[in-house]
């Protein structure tokens, strides 16, 4: 009886990692439960729709939703996202609110407690109070979205959870209007959160003034913006910020909380119909994310009498995000704008009170209350300045008594940033476009337009602070009152072109405008390879059709490379290189700049320049200090135009003075000696082995449910921007004939079950430059290429 008790208690309880396993395996309930093929077809009862509602499934299995009202479309948008995607929409919004200790224990405590100090739930308790106030009937739409959600959720048993709430061992919980605030939240701050003012305060103090103007200069001297140059800025009227009299605040920053993925970015173009060799305009899109399975997107078409709208959605919020209706197409790419600045916070003895203006303020404290499974929840005591939550304090990565650091992040204001996906979807022509963007506030976005009228136009979207030149580099002064945002700058002024001269617009995360934009914009390290590519590519003929869409969008081509290597060829010695490093050498110099998956010169690169970059600025490589490293292209210009710099010599060769021609031969030897090891381990070093793309489940790549060794292209600073897990995570192309025509492509698949065929089955033509012709139907009439239809209806008493 002891021994029956104990293997019962066993598998029904959760030890460690591992899930319960006589739930989990469970022939009723458990993992096999999820090996079922996707329901396409039936009647579903959905409480709460006005009309029923037509659902087709194409052979991509991509929902066509057909409503009578917006209402009802936003309610079946929730559902049928919940019904594919129910795990991940719900796993990201306990990412972005800080509760990942709910699910995983502990071990998440500091991530949990980073999220809350960074003010996500704030922030999202802000959107909601914006959009209850100023907009009602936005907010309606997320609660029907919401009510939506849950009622899939509702209709769920134990048995037909994903399999990742088994493996986990918790249950879905009810879908809110603040859990789409969160998932906005969640958006902003991967796009939107790479400051670096407290790691580039350090860097000031480490090389003095001069050197950080050198190193971090505010325009690069290629400059390829995302507005073209010759754009005359005459209309703007209102004056920038006054520069007032200011000193940066030196402190000594140890640790730094952690950053998005700095390559998230992306790829946006559209030709106007004189330079389409159609007539039509033709837009795309192409945003460079992480290749996560379930994938971050999910493609819909939502219809109405009204409005009829395709693309990609984002699982958690309503409507298109990236896609095209009848009448214009649009696209975004990240605008890395610096919307988020640090202030140094003066307390009083108890910490009530903070400096301010010569006076002390009140210190508002918010109490986070973190859940962690299996033991008793933290609290963790937050304060709130006028400028926003200290992170830095002495209960979290600081060891000052009296003083912290607060953030001032736009992401914080609440905005209505839900609405301008609503309004895109149904818009028309240029004019409501611009008027969509006006509800955007965070994270900064270039929004790309083409439409069936003949316009292209670019606008970069965000709230954006009318600062002070220079305002926003460093730690700042929390008690003087000229550092605060002093305004922002008119919406209208923002940097945007409408049917330039050229005949295209192009973004790709580049420097938004030149000097002579009249206010001042921070280079935050701007992108400065792709974006010069595209607009080569663009300026190289006449005309453009979709199969050059689809060429610039699998371009290989390594300009960052060419730039330097044979420069670095001409330079150093190699007259004593081994036989082994000769065959490197010479492969090298055969290298045409191009990373497809089979050249060895890729691979070449990414060591000879990892390991130069690395011994050239030796001068950070500091543990003890937050550092931000120099720019990848002044770097490059460094080593081509001062190569005996006092940064070329190595911190640790006491008696010698390297100088950029020894640092080329140096790196080499050690990457040649790298690229050895590696042909051991994995049989050559071709690219497809050497990079291994991956698109890795949410949960850590758990490898069952993990796609590895892709063979893909590419890499970073290219414009087909693949790199080990991040790259295109949609690829898109329109033509704007009436009604559009689209192509779309991207890594993962329609469902969020790794028993589903449809899970990734879109891989391998993603990484093969292929396209899915995408199917606009343009009433709710079936056709053969439509596989199942569901019709969803109201209650009975509905």
């Amino acid at each position: 009886m002891v021994l029956t008790f104990g293997i019962f208690y066993a598998l029904n309880t959760k030890m460690g990692a591992i899930p319960p396993l006589g739930k989990f395996l469970n022939p009723h309930s458990g993992v096999w439960q999820n090996e079922t093929n996707e329901s396409t077809s039936g009647e579903i009862i959905i409480p709460g729709l006005k009309e029923k509602v037509t659902v087709h499934y194409d052979e991509q299995m991509i929902p066509h939703v057909f409503a009578q009202n917006e209402h009802d479309l936003y309610k079946a948008q929730g559902y049928l996202t919940a019904k594919h995607r129910l795990w991940q929409l719900e796993f990201q919004t306990y990412a972005a609110a800080g509760r990942l200790s709910e699910i995983f224990g502990k071990g998440a405590l500091n991530y949990d407690r980073t999220e809350r100090r960074r003010g996500m739930g704030y922030g999202a308790d802000q959107g909601i109070a914006y959009m209850k106030k100023h907009d009602p009937e936005t907010f309606r739409l997320v609660q029907d979205y919401a009510d939506g959600v849950n009622a899939y959720i509702n209709q769920l048993n134990p048995e037909d959870y994903p399999v990742e709430y088994k493996l986990l061992d918790y249950e879905p919980e009810a879908w809110s209007p603040k859990k789409t605030a969160l998932l906005l939240m969640y958006m902003t701050k991967m796009l939107a959160a790479r400051d670096k003012d407290l790691e580039y305060t350090n860097v000031l103090r480490l090389v003095g003034k001069e050197n950080f103007d050198l190193l971090f200069p505010d325009f690069f001297d290629i400059t390829d913006p995302v507005i073209p140059k010759e754009t005359d800025w005459s209309f703007i009227d209102v004056p920038q910020t006054e520069l007032p009299q200011n000193y940066a605040v030196l402190d000594t920053i140890t640790e730094t909380i952690e950053k998005p993925n700095p390559d998230n970015g992306s790829n946006n173009w559209a030709v106007s119909g004189a330079k389409s060799a159609t007539g039509n305009p033709i837009l795309a899109n192409d945003p460079h994310l992480g290749l996560n399975l379930p994938s971050i997107w999910f493609v819909m078409q939502l219809s109405t009498p009204q409005h009829n709208a395709f693309g990609a959605t984002i699982p958690g919020a309503l409507a298109i995000v990236s896609g095209f209706n009848q009448h214009i197409a649009w696209g975004e790419t990240n605008a890395t704008r610096d919307v988020t600045d640090w202030y140094k916070i003066e307390f009083n003895q108890d910490r009530s009170k903070y400096k301010y203006d010569g006076a002390w303020k009140d210190v508002s404290v918010r109490v986070e209350e973190i859940k962690i499974k299996g033991q008793k929840a933290f609290l963790d005591s937050v304060l709130y300045t006028h400028h926003g939550p200290v992170v830095y304090e002495k209960n979290f990565k600081s060891e000052n008594e009296r003083a912290g650091y607060a953030m001032r992040w736009i992401g914080h204001d609440g905005g209505n940033h839900q609405k301008t996906f609503i309004a895109l979807n149904k818009a028309k022509n240029y004019d409501e476009y611009v008027s969509a963007l006006q509800h955007w506030n965070a994270p900064a976005q270039n929004f790309v337009f083409a439409s069936t009228e003949g316009d292209i136009a670019l606008w970069i979207q965000g709230k954006f602070a009318n600062k002070w030149e220079g305002q926003g580099k460093f730690l700042m002064d929390g008690s003087n009152p000229a550092n605060d945002w002093q305004s922002f700058i008119p919406q209208k002024f923002n940097a945007h072109t409408k049917n330039p001269e050229r005949g295209f617009v192009s973004s790709a995360n580049q420097h938004p405008v030149d000097e002579n934009y009249p206010y001042y914009v921070f280079n935050d390290g701007y992108e400065t390879y792709r974006n010069r590519v595209i607009n080569d590519y663009f300026n190289s003929k006449e005309k453009f059709s979709v199969e050059d869409f689809k060429a610039l969008h699998n371009n290989n081509y390594n300009l960052k490379a060419s730039e330097l290597v044979p420069y670095m060829m001409a330079t150093m010695d190699a007259s004593n290189l081994t036989n082994e490093e000769k065959i490197v050498y010479d492969e090298m110099k055969a290298w045409k700049f191009n990373n497809d998956i089979d050249e060895v010169g890729p691979s070449i690169w990414r060591q000879w320049y990892g390991r130069l970059y690395n011994m050239l600025w030796d001068e950070f490589d500091n543990d003890s200090i937050a550092l931000a490293a120099p720019y990848t292209y002044q770097t490059i210009h460094l080593l081509k135009t001062q190569g005996d710099h006092k940064f070329m010599d190595i911190v640790k060769t006491k008696d010698t003075t390297e100088t950029a021609k020894d640092l080329f031969l140096l790196s080499f030897k050690k990457a040649a000696e790298r690229l050895a090891e590696i042909k051991e381990e994995k049989g050559d070093y071709k690219w497809a082995n050497y990079k291994g793309t991956y698109a890795g489940h949410l949960l850590q790549a758990l490898p069952a449910f993990s796609r590895f060794d892709i063979p893909i292209g590419g890499d970073r600073n290219i414009v087909n921007a693949t790199s080990e897990n991040h790259g295109p995570s949609w690829r898109m192309i329109v033509e704007m004939t009436s009604p559009p025509t689209a192509l779309g492509i991207y890594p993962g698949g329609q469902s969020g079950n790794p028993g589903s065929k449809y899970y990734d089955n879109f891989i391998d033509d993603w990484a093969a430059g292929k396209y899915h012709s995408l199917l606009f139907l343009q009433s709710d009439k079936t056709t053969d290429q439509i596989i199942g239809t569901q019709t969803l209806t109201p209650g009975k008493n509905e």
